[in-house]
């Protein structure tokens, strides 16, 4: 049965491991006896990396603070890259999958994938680097790309996937990404599904309901203040916080309309019954509340990268979506409240935006399983 490594750097959030376990439970569905290794950053214990059918292995945190530097709490720099690079060369070598796939950095934060690529490379190991569908503005994307943390991809990865659309961003026309990638839609968690009858207005939606999320928390303090200003100036409104796992909690005692969770499996049964969203525009969090048919009102945060606010921006082209500044107060923002917070059915087909790339991503993978490296995109997704 074929073997397979997902490897994510994690250096904030838990977006990209995320992303890694929903494609892993996408390549299950098909084959249910696949053996799956997920190696991460992630020292948090989140519901869904407690697993009995992945194997999970943890390597030292790398945690990225408020000026994007990356930092371990325990150990120094050049111990917690040695020790990355090590466990990553060594599950290469010992588990012998066959595929690697690595999330957005191709060498990890300071080139400690390097060795177990070559590893790969040596061994005949299939490799897949996967983007996210927005890497940054494109000034920084065009210095990253021309650096050292990108020197040799080319050789040492066979295939580049985007989890996203090339309408939305095209990776080699605004990056100049030296590969040509086969866009899979987004990755959603869970098998991919229309949204609901709830999503298009039926009686199980809430309209005054508002969900306030910030992804895994960490920095979502100013979101989460929002919501709780609007519910406090909206007395007809009631608010769920989904703090996330990395979220210090809100204090709520001025309103008796609002209520606080910590970690959840998903938003998206939440956000199917709410009236409304405020959130950030995170990769996850914005792909379920439009999987749950949720025009979201997202407030990006746009340092230390302008990702989420590009992501914001051109959702909002599309008429997904609407976003608003971080310095935006209640009353600016309230008056979304009153606007249809709900998609339209067949809004998200009509935009061009498929939430399969679980799937599609699946189907990849299991036929470069089967064929090896080097085998091109045509042969593997029929």
């Amino acid at each position: 049965m074929a073997s397979y490594l997902f490897t994510s750097h994690d250096g904030f959030g838990l977006g990209h491991v995320r992303r890694n376990v929903s494609i892993a439970e996408a390549i299950l569905r098909r084959q249910p006896g696949a053996r799956i290794t997920i190696l991460t950053g992630i020292a948090n214990d989140v519901p869904w990396l407690r697993r009995d059918d992945m194997v999970v292995v943890r390597v030292p945190s790398l945690v990225k603070d408020d000026t994007g530097t990356y930092r371990n709490a325990t150990f120094g720099w050049d111990a917690a890259i040695s020790r990355r690079s090590e466990v990553f060369d060594d599950l290469v070598r010992s588990t012998r999958p066959d595929v690697v796939v690595v999330d957005r950095h191709p060498f990890g934060v300071a080139g400690e994938l390097r060795p177990g690529l070559e590893s790969c490379r040596d061994l005949g190991i299939a490799t897949v680097l996967g983007l996210r569908d927005i890497l940054d503005d494109a000034p920084t994307v065009w210095a990253e790309l021309a650096s050292e943390r990108w020197q040799g991809a080319g050789d040492l990865f066979d295939r580049v996937v985007v989890y996203g659309a090339r309408h939305v961003c095209d990776h080699v026309a605004e990056y100049g990404l030296p590969m040509e990638p086969y866009y899979t839609g987004w990755v959603l968690d869970g098998a991919a599904e229309p949204p609901s009858m709830a999503a298009s207005g039926s009686s199980a939606v809430d309209d005054r309901l508002l969900v306030i999320a910030a992804g895994g928390g960490g920095d979502g303090a100013r979101v989460r203040e929002v919501g709780v200003e609007l519910i406090r100036s909206n007395a007809d409104w009631r608010g769920i916080i989904v703090a996330g796992p990395l979220a210090e909690r809100v204090p709520t005692a001025a309103t008796d309309r609002l209520d606080q969770l910590g970690t959840v499996e998903s938003c998206r049964t939440l956000l199917s019954r709410a009236g409304a969203s405020v959130q950030m525009a995170g990769y996850n969090t914005t792909v379920e509340a439009l999987a749950a048919g949720v025009r979201p009102i997202l407030v990006p945060r746009r340092h230390p990268r302008r990702e989420q606010a590009i992501r914001a921006t051109r959702l909002t082209a599309l008429g997904l979506a609407d976003v608003v500044d971080e310095a935006a107060d209640a009353d600016e923002v309230s008056w979304l409240l009153h606007r249809p917070r709900r998609l339209r059915a067949g809004a998200l087909g009509a935009a061009g935006i498929s939430l399969d790339g679980a799937n599609r991503t699946a189907r990849l993978l299991a036929g470069m399983a089967r064929g090896g490296r080097r085998v091109t995109t045509a042969a593997v997704i029929r």
